[in-house]
């Protein structure tokens, strides 16, 4: 998504009255909404996938970091296809492609057709997301702007919490004998409705061929983080083979090539001078690793409580909903302190964290598989309000001190590496759980990998602006 400074009434608003843009806004809080439950339904549902179709473990890793992976990468530029192409047009063929793509992941049956589904429904969500935020920024009053952004955190939030919760009890209930298989195939009806307002009422702009999107350095950068997933991913499986120490090594290759092109090419996909804001490379590191672990953390709780604790779909979107719950109440008193508090929010917010993974860290080693979900519940919230005071802010504090002019770019990029930090995190935290023996070890390292890395990330807090843009929607979801 992208930070506007505008501050006089944007482009094209007198088109549209009031209803029309309250239309237009929930038409874009559906195509958001769909994206985060799509996100992180598999949360909930991969083991009873993974029991039906087969993949074993590689598919759990990558049912989540194949969606992440394509959004992360492809948000780049959807946004600059969009002001090419025009946001409507844009718009419409990303809500399209992304209906087709859950219908294609309901349907299938086996992993292959799985994962290149679940792909296909990040690269058309990546197409899609973006529009959304730009046709609000365009033609919408300033007032109305207003709302909309301050509308996008709760609801979206519940949408988080409402995929896996919805996922859990779907699953249970065994509509027509389909099981997991509804969570996807709903999209064809929502996706449909969406696809016919969007037809209906959203504005027609004009495309502007003068802008130029790099296909080439998207290219490189999709190379490298594909190489460096594959690598990860396989390595684990593969007791780290040739192949798998073949495809990190290209990863990186093409990760120092992508940054090279960002220096040379005419219309760089981010703009390099970012890189000399020591605040926002702190930022945006500091974000690529808290966001990969605390996602990765999300996903192996709800792995340990289905096959550790033996709780169905159901009962593990029940048992999950403390850290949900808690992020959304942390992200709400995020919103609520920023101003007051500044970087020193994320600062609070990563010590709770550590405080609650360090609370559910004592309870599996004092009970180990026998801990009940009553037990972990607590630990949940402290781990969770902590996540979202983080997750509200940190971006918004990044951009801080950065120049009006790169602003697009600047959260452009913010959002995309945290779609890549949750394939990271969901592949290499899951790694972790899945070859650490016996489940309550398992969890005892996969929690000690998050409480590690959230203790690097402090030292560069110092480094991030003391507070954010006076007025700035936050980059990210």
């Amino acid at each position: 998504m992208t930070v506007t400074t505008e501050t006089g009434p944007p482009t094209g608003a007198a088109r549209l009255g009031k209803l029309a843009m309250w239309a237009v806004l929930l038409l874009v809080l559906l195509a958001d909404a769909l994206d985060m439950i799509d996100a992180t339904v598999t949360n909930i549902a991969a083991p009873t996938i993974v029991g039906d179709i087969g993949g074993g473990d590689g598919l759990i890793k990558w049912l989540g970091a194949s969606y992440a992976l394509a959004m992360g990468v492809l948000l780049v530029i959807g946004g600059r296809l969009g002001d090419r192409y025009g946001q409507r047009r844009l718009f419409l063929i990303g809500m399209s492609g992304f209906t087709l793509a859950s219908a294609a992941c309901g349907l299938a049956g086996g992993s292959g057709v799985m994962i290149s589904a679940r792909i296909l429904q990040g690269a058309f969500g990546a197409l899609l997301i973006p529009q959304g935020m730009a046709i609000i920024t365009r033609h919408f009053t300033p007032d109305m702007r207003r709302t909309s952004f301050n509308l996008f955190g709760p609801l979206l939030g519940i949408a988080t919490i409402g995929g896996p919760v919805l996922a859990g009890f779907v699953i249970d209930a065994d509509f027509a004998g389909l099981s997991w298989r509804p969570i996807f195939l709903v999209n064809l009806l929502l996706g449909t409705v969406g696809v016919v307002l969007a037809a209906r009422i959203l504005p027609r702009d004009n495309a502007d061929p003068a802008v130029t999107v790099d296909g080439i350095g998207a290219g490189i950068l999709a190379l490298a983080m594909f190489g460096t997933m594959f690598g990860l991913i396989e390595g684990s499986e593969s007791d780290w083979s040739i192949l798998s120490l073949a495809a990190l090594a290209l990863g990186v290759v093409f990760l120092l090539l992508f940054a090279r092109r960002q220096r040379t090419a005419a219309a760089p996909l981010i703009e390099p001078s970012l890189f000399r804001n020591k605040g926002f490379t702190s930022g945006l590191l500091v974000g690529l690793m808290f966001f990969a672990v605390t996602n990765g953390l999300a996903f192996v709780l709800s792995l340990f409580i289905q096959q550790a604790l033996g709780a169905g779909p159901g009962s593990a979107a029940v048992g999950m909903l403390p850290l949900t719950l808690g992020i959304i109440a942390g992200a709400g008193a995020g919103m609520a302190l920023a101003k007051r508090l500044g970087r020193l929010l994320i600062l609070a917010g990563m010590l709770v964290t550590l405080a609650g993974a360090g609370w559910l860290l004592a309870l599996v080693v004092t009970s180990g598989t026998d801990v009940t979900l009553l037990a972990l519940a607590p630990a949940g919230v402290l781990a969770g309000i902590g996540m979202g005071a983080c997750f509200g802010t940190l971006f918004d504090i990044t951009i801080g001190d950065i120049d009006p002019a790169e602003a697009g770019s600047a959260s452009g990029t913010l959002t995309a590496v945290q779609q890549l930090a949750t394939a990271l995190g969901s592949a290499t935290v899951t790694t972790v759980y899945l070859h650490g023996g016996a489940p309550g070890h398992a969890m005892t390292l996969a929690l000690v990998t998050v409480m590690t890395v959230t203790v690097v990330c402090l030292p560069f807090l110092g480094l991030l602006p003391r507070t954010a843009p006076a007025d700035s929607p936050a980059p990210g979801h």
